[in-house]
């Protein structure tokens, strides 16, 4: 309890820095929300300026937007009438959401599955393999690979749709292309740890004892060596929430992702405000249940003396 209180602790701080970081930051900016092709006139900016209380003291605006947000609101629009902020949110997570859990799940299994074989059969033709294609996948960007594949599987062979997101098939493309960096990383994680571990004295003594592979494989094999994995979770998460920003992009996929791009372009400040904060949530929680799930997995982390893997 002490161990996951002063990470939750830790997750606040972090947090409360976060809101305040942004809250000033899109004060520092130049010009305001309101600025169009069109200037309002000065009667209507005044009502505008009155409305989102940017007529009050920045330290009164401030004090107020953090009560608002320890209440859950993340305030209204700027420039979509009568939207809340927490609105667009819960309207455009749904398909960021999948799309992002798909393309976690896919990178944990294909990379884990990868790095595995490649240590397993360590400088054959699997491992030279294994090791090519995750070069690859982290010398490709996201974005650079996003456009092959639409242009080779959609344009080209007509497999899948160029754009859009409404059947199963149309999930193949975005995740492909947002996976494929993570999957090369915890391939090269899992076969370098694994490789460490398959040549460790316990190991050694498990096989003089008659131990077969499968069993060394899985019930020593996997638990320690999948420990750099779960710390890369975290991080991996990160890579995955802000990459959908540029996938959902190309693929026109109206996930918070586009909406978060589309409020920067309109100069949407609570929207702009709102998404980063909500996505600073996501990813501390992320990191602290990966705090969480690494002093369960390897029993040599004391929770309660407040070790852990990060």
């Amino acid at each position: 309890m002490k161990y996951v209180g002063s990470k939750f602790l830790y997750m606040l701080v972090s947090l409360f820095i976060l809101i305040s970081a942004t809250f000033f930051l899109m004060k520092a900016i130049p010009g305001d929300p309101f600025m169009g092709e069109k200037k309002p006139s000065p009667e209507i900016l005044a009502r505008l300026m009155e409305q989102y209380d940017l007529d009050k003291p920045v330290f009164q605006q401030y004090t107020k937007y953090l009560s608002n947000i320890a209440a859950g609101d993340f305030g209204l629009s700027m420039k979509q009438q009568n939207q809340s902020v927490t609105e667009i949110i819960v309207d455009t997570f749904g398909p960021s959401l999948r799309l992002g859990l798909a393309a976690i799940v896919l990178s944990v299994l294909v990379g884990v599955l990868l790095g595995m074989l490649a240590a397993l059969y360590h400088r054959r033709l699997i491992d030279n393999t294994a090791m090519i294609l995750s070069v690859l996948g982290i010398a490709v960007p996201s974005f650079v690979l996003a456009s092959l594949l639409q242009y080779v599987l959609a344009e080209k062979a007509g497999l899948f749709n160029v754009m859009g997101f409404d059947s199963p098939l149309d999930y193949v493309l975005p995740v492909i292309a947002l996976s494929a960096q993570p999957v090369a990383f915890i391939a090269r994680l899992t076969r370098s740890s694994m490789l460490e571990v398959l040549h460790s004295d316990y190991i050694k003594t498990a096989r003089a004892k008659g131990l077969n592979g499968l069993a060394i494989m899985f019930r020593h094999v996997i638990r320690n060596g999948i420990l750099p994995v779960v710390t890369y979770v975290g991080p991996m998460t990160a890579n995955v929430i802000t990459g959908s920003v540029v996938i959902e992009q190309i693929f026109g996929i109206g996930g918070i992702g586009k909406q978060f791009v589309d409020s920067i372009t309109n100069r949407d400040y609570t929207v702009i405000m709102g998404i980063t904060i909500f996505y600073g949530i996501l990813l501390m929680l992320a990191r602290f249940m990966t705090d969480i799930a690494y002093g369960l997995i390897d029993p040599r982390i004391k929770l309660s003396s407040g070790k852990g893997g990060s």
